[in-house]
């Protein structure tokens, strides 16, 4: 039980009123009559509070089948008040460390009536996390006190990679793939034949099938040709020391998870055979080369426990298990940061051996806070101190990146926070392209 705002009222009202009583009736009547006043009050409260517990709302909670990190996810809570119109307040226990958009929930449910009350929660870390009861206070019918309880609605949910966002670009790569965006594609892109469809204005000739027109009547008809399928795209994800740094409220290794799984997706859904290996001094996980939706399945559930650690990280090794394991061209990217060029000798050396028997490919995670602090200027010393080394800081990796370029290595360095859209939107270019 606890006192509603309107019982201190009250109390401070008989509290007011006393003074005055004393002058008309004596101090002594003017304080048992506050006195009586006051256990008056306190009693309807009691009661007040004792009368709710029959007429107590449900609720149930409807979590997300697998939350994703990074992201907001939906809670619902359903409300049911069957005898009583109800004025409650919701605390949901979800797991600490969780952000969450509203703390404590508020609502009025009529009589016989259903209300969905929502909220989001942010998960900042994969894994396994006890989500705990629901504590309900229910307003009395004279407003006097709550009644409070505790709903046990305890369970384990799990935390997964940005499942949202693989969401999102699943849909994003089907309509790229069919209806209108398929019909304005560029032609000519790509080597395998597709279809034949009628010539339009700006077509190129040289695409015209002069065989197939010749056997119809009417207008020409030109080949479409689509990126070819069938390649091998390897992902190296480096579990290391540096990826252990958080950005933007995740640990970059989990930037760098998400956009594993998005190019993998990518993959996939070009017809690609993807394999997915975590690396620190030695390859924790290897997951070779497949093709199918269902490898994508495996890929999420094999990759989702993953954890960086405090380890400088193989990249030779690394790079020397690929070889051994894959002895056909493929794209292999590798997703990590770097420092500078003397921090980063080991990288360099590795991503150039692979040169030119494969497509080796660079992709580091920056913070973006660096580039806010190389971008702003100011007058005070400190922050004109940060900025000269957050300036140097990408001075020392645009050279890194430079002699990769020399090498022929392919390079992608973006914020930690857009780094998968742009790889994805990479990977796609390349395979228009035909780079590989």
């Amino acid at each position: 039980m606890v006192p509603a705002k309107r019982v201190y009222l009250l109390l401070l009202l008989g509290l007011a009123i006393a003074p005055i009583l004393s002058l008309l009736i004596g101090i002594a009547a003017s304080l048992a009559l506050t006195l009586l006043f006051d256990i008056t009050i306190l009693g309807l409260m009691v009661v007040d509070s004792r009368r709710v517990r029959s007429l107590r709302v449900e609720i149930q909670r409807q979590l997300p089948a697998r939350l994703s990190i990074g992201r907001d996810n939906p809670v619902v809570l359903t409300v049911t008040s069957d005898k009583t119109d109800a004025v409650i307040q919701i605390r949901d226990y979800y797991p600490t460390g969780f952000g969450v958009s509203i703390p404590t929930l508020e609502a009025k449910i009529p009589q016989q009536g259903k209300e969905e009350i929502k909220y989001t929660v942010h998960p900042t870390q994969r894994g396994e996390f006890a989500w705990g009861n629901i504590q309900v206070r229910q307003l009395g019918r004279w407003g006097l006190a709550w009644h409070d309880w505790l709903i046990p609605q305890s369970v384990q949910v799990k935390v997964y990679p940005d499942l949202i966002g693989l969401r999102s670009l699943s849909i994003r790569l089907t309509l790229q793939s069919s209806g209108s965006m398929r019909q304005s594609r560029q032609l000519g892109i790509g080597t395998e034949f597709a279809e034949l469809r009628n010539y339009r204005t700006g077509d190129d000739l040289r695409l015209i099938d002069w065989k197939a027109t010749a056997r119809r009547v009417g207008p020409p008809l030109v080949r479409v040709l689509e990126p070819e399928q069938e390649q091998t795209l390897i992902i190296l994800l480096d579990r290391g020391r540096l990826m252990t740094a958080r950005v933007q409220g995740l640990q970059r290794f989990d930037w760098g998870l998400n956009a594993t799984l998005s190019l993998a997706l990518a993959g996939l859904h070009r017809g690609d055979r993807v394999g997915v290996g975590v690396f620190d001094r030695l390859m924790h996980t290897w997951l070779p080369p497949q093709r199918g939706q269902h490898h994508l399945h495996r890929l999420i559930d094999n990759l989702t426990p993953i954890q960086p650690v405090l380890l400088e990280s193989d990249y030779l090794g690394a790079v020397t298990n690929v070889v051994q394991q894959q002895t056909r061209r493929a794209l292999v990217v590798v997703i990590t940061d770097l420092v500078d060029v003397t921090a980063s000798t080991e990288l360099l050396a590795a991503l150039t051996r692979m040169t030119p028997r494969y497509l080796p490919f660079c992709v580091t995670l920056r913070d973006p806070q660096v580039d806010r602090l190389a971008h702003t200027s100011s007058e005070d010393l400190t922050q004109t101190y940060n900025r000269a080394v957050a300036l140097d800081l990408l001075a020392q990796r645009q050279v890194a990146f430079a002699q990769l370029k020399q090498k022929g290595v392919l390079v992608l360095d973006a914020p930690a926070n857009q780094i998968t859209d742009q790889l994805v939107e990479r990977y796609l270019q390349l395979k228009a392209r035909n780079q590989l």
